[in-house]
């Protein structure tokens, strides 16, 4: 493992360097944030935090495939300075337990989450990160549209895809739905299509995402994309997506739930005309993902870990975790979703969505081990091959099976135990 993370590093370091750093001073914090509404959020608040502490706080702020990639390179060359950190235990979270580039959090207090949220944050049952966002899949919609074209909201994904053929003959100009067409990016926002078609991407310690059913839902979102999707949509993550769809281009959008905040802030779009509904059932399920999608962590190499428990403390807290979801941010934190003034202030929708997803979804979003990165990519070629034949792949079957038994041979080169967090 340790051969093979070593040239993944090399090649980070070609490709985009290590985040650069000067070492912290004793009350200097560097704190690394995602590109993402929560980093936003907490980079438009550390002036705060700062004042109240008089601790100075260093941002750097990235995408979030950056953000992995280059702290990764950072850690394995031993040279890092970043103190605090965004980070994902389904992403990079296994490789960095495994590796010790996290500092233990026993002494932070977790009876505020829920179990769902805490999965994956242990390691050897020491916990590792604190949760700070929850993430589901939700279907977006525009409401002028649907109601101009006479649909109602659809509950299935045979439903959606009766939905997405009319809207998609309205207007030459706007697509009936949109999900991510690039594929690694696609693997999570699929993964509620395979839940809910009765398939898995790794069951029993084994990559299973060549299944019937991961077969059927793969030829499915295909299918969808192919006949009703945006052109060019093989190349479209979420930032290509949003725009379109704020514009009317797109009338249904099936992604995260994190996204709504972003959505709705635009100069050409009425927060009105936007609904939130949740993932259709499928012919075996109806169970989305429901996951810790960003959590906070310190870095094992910090030299200044007490003011790191401060900050992170001050990240983590009720008062930010409410602050976040009244600028619609789904949190973690379990006293928040019962709070008055969130819930008067929140969409309606939003909540029936995380509501539905709380008691049924998965709490997984892609496979679940440490090469999960290089997992993506290949289980990617099989949905960009499937959205490119419009689901009419007759070798996707042979195709699936190569790329699980490439994914066998990551978790056997890894020495890993699936499911043993």
């Amino acid at each position: 493992m340790r051969k093979r993370i070593f040239l993944i590093t090399m090649i980070a370091l070609a490709l985009g360097g290590i985040i650069s750093a000067q070492g912290s001073s004793e009350q200097t914090l560097k704190v690394a944030l995602a590109n993402h509404p929560y980093g936003i959020l907490l980079e438009k608040k550390i002036p705060e935090f700062e004042a109240e502490t008089g601790i100075e706080v260093e941002i750097v702020k990235m995408n979030e495939a950056e953000l992995s990639r280059e702290l990764q390179a950072e850690f394995e060359m031993k040279m890092s300075s970043t103190d605090v950190f965004m980070t994902r235990s389904l992403q990079e979270g296994r490789l960095f337990a495994a590796m010790g580039w996290y500092l233990p959090l026993e002494d932070y207090d977790y009876s505020d989450y829920p179990q769902n949220a805490c999965n994956g944050i242990c390691y050897a049952g020491i916990p590792l990160i604190v949760p700070i966002v929850q993430e589901w899949e939700v279907l977006y919609y525009r409401k002028d549209i649907l109601a101009e074209a006479g649909i109602r909201v659809p509950e299935t994904l045979m439903e959606l895809e009766e939905a997405a053929a009319i809207l998609n003959e309205l207007d030459p100009d706007i697509s009936g739905i949109a999900m991510r067409g690039e594929g690694n990016a696609a693997v999570t926002q699929f993964s509620s299509f395979l839940y809910n078609f009765g398939g898995r991407f790794i069951q029993d310690g084994k990559a299973v995402f060549d299944s019937m059913e991961a077969l059927a839902a793969f030829r499915f979102y295909g299918r969808l994309l192919y006949n009703y999707g945006p052109r060019g949509i093989t190349s479209m993550s979420w930032e290509e997506i949003i725009p379109l769809f704020q514009a009317g281009k797109i009338a249904m959008w099936a992604d995260t739930s994190t996204f709504y905040e972003m959505v709705i802030n635009s100069d050409v779009l009425d927060p009105e005309d936007v609904g939130i509904a949740k993932f259709p059932a499928g012919t075996q399920n109806d169970s989305p993902y429901f996951v810790t999608s960003w959590g906070l962590a310190i870095s094992s190499f910090s030299k200044n870990q007490e003011n790191a428990k401060k900050f992170l403390e001050w990240a983590t807290s009720a008062e930010m975790a409410k602050i976040a979801m009244l600028n619609n941010i789904p949190v973690a934190r379990s006293s928040v979703w019962q709070d008055e003034e969130v819930l008067a202030g929140i969409n309606p929708e939003l909540i029936e969505t995380q509501a539905h997803a709380a008691a049924n979804g998965i709490p997984e979003d892609r496979p679940n081990m440490i090469s999960v990165q290089e997992a993506r990519r290949l289980i990617g070629t099989v949905i960009t091959k499937s959205i490119q034949s419009g689901g009419l792949n007759t070798d996707a079957a042979r195709l699936a099976a190569e790329m699980a038994q490439d994914v066998n041979n990551l978790l056997e080169a890894d020495f890993e135990t699936y499911g043993q967090y």
